[in-house]
């Protein structure tokens, strides 16, 4: 059972997050409607939906929803073919049902099947791509970062026009974001975003360039620019209804399927994604997660908004200033609706530049050299589908770089254990039993779905004993969440956790040596048991210790 959740537990830090969230989410709105060959306030209007709707709805802690810059090349095209954004909107509304009605055929399982290298891949990919995007912005070219191999001639060509202002502000953005985790008095000032700080002193270095006559000065070109309405009428005219006459056209029906497909893909995605950086581990459940994701496709279809995704970019800056909860998440969404009633025109004085400085940090992180290292260390098969996928990502799409990724792990598993065949069968036990989970030969990726779902149904209070004296292999993923199982979960519910038969090469410290297995004579007891033939299609489950 979840835990009834206090929105406003850990407020303070939540609404410092939700404010760090807002200043990122707010030019990626914009930019990403005008990417979409969309009005710009639809960017608004699918952020705050995003951020207010889908973040109550949801049961994420950390995942934070709007327009996705993965759906852009989709839309751009079916609003030409289609005739208009009036009805494109028709489409968004259908895809928001079709994922409703996922969420409710408990199709969110599909994410407990992608490896963890193959996520971590993605992630990577996303995070240079973001830094390579900027790159342009901080240094004040007009220069756009197109796709392929295009990257690097428009990288080059970054730096031939470029703007001393901008980059000035964009090196005392960096500083002080760099400054913040590094200075131990400055990392003592949890309450106080780094982005945030960053933020104002961006605006006040460029107001003094102004207000000195400097040639310094950023142009607004260069500054976030939100529509700024004088009367409601202008505000109404922003928003744009669907023309629901296009549920007729075939095409209507594609575009929304299409959609559907790929931003709920991108979603699971991003929620696995999301639950591997919140710092307390907590787990989503996926099928809630589509249902809330279609709820708000629906809404923003039927208010004038862009389809939404969980987004990964605002996900990590959300993590990265301390959220605790979704408050953060609903805060922001509430911060975006109040500038667009209110304060517009002091939005507009932010630099881009101190902006494109924060995603420059985030795309760092994401993409951490750290990481590549990590993933060499464990082997071929770890880091080619985390390289692949990295590189795919960012030459090809999103969808295209998570799809070779697991074609390659799948390869690899199947390589090795395509003589193998798993059975499945499930025995009852009872209370005060010791529950036995004996690991198969070889345990691959494919089984991380349903080993997670026998720990996540371990009756608490009960005694538990890993055994992989058997093994001759265990992939990442298993370790990972063995491990984090015995340190997190199973201690929140009372679970004793012992580990016996792990070999060094796993670095899993055995509460027992080697071969010195708890009795059981007598007790029933649940195993995964190894049988001579057998694959990692499915796991085999006997009752043990009674003859």
């Amino acid at each position: 059972m979840t835990k009834k959740m206090n929105l406003f537990k850990n407020i303070k830090s939540d609404f410092a997050s939700g404010l760090v969230v807002f200043l990122v989410a707010l030019p990626l709105c914009m930019g990403i409607a005008m990417a979409s060959g969309a009005p710009l306030f639809s960017g608004i209007i699918t952020g705050i939906v995003g951020g207010i709707l889908v973040g109550y709805l949801s049961n994420s802690h950390v995942s934070v929803s709007g327009p996705a810059a993965g759906l852009t090349a989709i839309v751009i095209v079916a609003i030409q073919d289609l005739g208009g954004f009036d009805v494109f909107l028709v489409s968004v509304m259908l895809a928001g049902t079709i994922q409703l009605v996922l969420g409710f055929l408990k199709a969110g399982s599909i994410s407990n099947y992608i490896p963890n290298n193959v996520i971590t891949g993605m992630l990577a990919g996303i995070g240079v791509i973001i830094f390579l995007k900027q790159v342009p912005v901080a240094l004040g070219s007009d220069v756009e970062i197109g796709s392929g191999l295009a990257i690097f001639s428009d990288l080059a060509a970054s730096f031939v026009d470029i703007q001393p202002g901008v980059i000035i502000v964009t090196a005392i953005s960096l500083g002080i974001l760099i400054a913040w985790e590094k200075i131990p008095f400055l990392k003592k000032l949890k309450l106080i975003p780094a982005a945030l700080v960053a933020v104002m002193f961006g605006l006040l270095v460029n107001q003094l360039f102004v207000l000195s006559g400097s040639s310094l000065a950023i142009s607004e070109k260069y500054l976030v620019s939100l529509p700024v309405p004088t009367s409601p009428e202008e505000f109404q005219n922003l928003i744009r209804l669907p023309q629901f006459s296009g549920i007729i056209n075939p095409e209507v029906w594609v575009v929304a399927i299409t959609i559907a497909i790929v931003a709920s893909i991108e979603t699971l995605l991003c929620i696995e994604a999301g639950d591997r950086m919140d710092p307390m581990k907590r787990v989503t459940n996926t099928n809630t997660e589509l249902k809330a994701q279609g709820i708000g496709n629906l809404v923003s279809g039927f208010i004038g908004g862009l389809p939404m995704t969980s987004v990964v970019v605002r996900t990590t800056a959300n993590v990265n200033s301390g959220a605790k909860s979704k408050m953060s998440a609903i805060i922001h969404g509430f911060l975006l609706l109040i500038c667009v009633l209110s304060i517009p025109f002091v939005l507009n004085m932010v630099p881009l530049a101190t902006l494109a400085a924060i995603l420059l940090v985030i795309g760092y992180k994401l993409a951490n050299p750290a990481t590549f290292k990590y993933f060499w260390n464990q082997g071929k098969y770890q880091f080619i589908p985390f390289i692949a996928t990295l590189g795919a990502v960012v030459f090809l799409d999103l969808l295209k770089g998570v799809a070779l990724g697991i074609v390659i792990s799948v390869f690899f598993i199947l390589k090795g254990n395509i003589k193998r065949v798993y059975y499945f069968k499930k025995e009852n036990y009872h209370d005060g039993d010791i529950i036995h989970v004996d690991l198969a030969q070889e345990v691959s990726f494919l089984n991380k779905a349903a080993i997670k779902q026998t720990l996540n149904h371990l009756p608490d209070d009960s005694r538990v004993v890993i055994d992989a004296s058997d093994t001759v292999y265990i992939a990442h993923d298993i370790l990972e969440l063995i491990q984090q199982f015995k340190k997190v979960q199973a201690p929140e519910r009372g679970i004793s956790v012992k580990l016996i038969g792990f070999k060094k090469a796993y670095n899993m410290e055995n509460d027992q040596e080697e071969g010195n297995h708890v009795s059981v004579e007598h007790e029933n007891v649940l195993t995964y048991r190894k049988n001579g033939n057998t694959s990692h299609k499915e796991v085999i489950t006997d009752l043990m210790g009674s003859k």
